[in-house]
């Protein structure tokens, strides 16, 4: 019951975010590797760079680079049009998670700074 109501909540949150980026001004578009275009409105990079994980802010231009020349895409094991795309970029590697909305676009959910991969289906490998 506790993992339905998880996943209830993280759709709702991703139905949330999705309808409030779409009366927003876009900040930024991005085509990804696999033909995708990924984009994130003003709004809510400033709620990804304040509320959710700050440091990012620093990481704009690395964040659309990460979507445009990831080391490696995941799927996500629990919602198969969620995907992660993921760059090293030193010690760490940046994720953005991105819901892939159709076989041509998609939002960002969030982003972050991480030191593993997660798991999930690999989907795309630099080469």
């Amino acid at each position: 019951a506790l993992v339905n109501s998880f996943i209830m909540l993280s759709i709702l949150l991703k139905t949330i975010c999705y309808n409030f980026e779409v009366a927003d001004e876009i900040l930024f578009k991005v085509k990804t590797p696999l033909g995708i275009t990924i984009h994130t409105t003003k709004n809510y990079w400033k709620i990804i760079t304040t509320l959710k994980h700050p440091i990012m802010i620093k990481y704009k231009r690395e964040v659309k680079l990460t979507l445009k020349d990831p080391d490696q895409i995941r799927q996500s094991k629990q919602d198969p049009k969620v995907h992660l795309y993921y760059k090293n970029i030193g010690k760490v590697y940046i994720c953005v998670v991105a819901d892939h909305t159709s076989t041509k676009e998609g939002y960002i959910i969030t982003t972050y700074l991480t030191d593993r991969i997660k798991e999930g289906e690999q989907i795309y490998v630099k080469t």
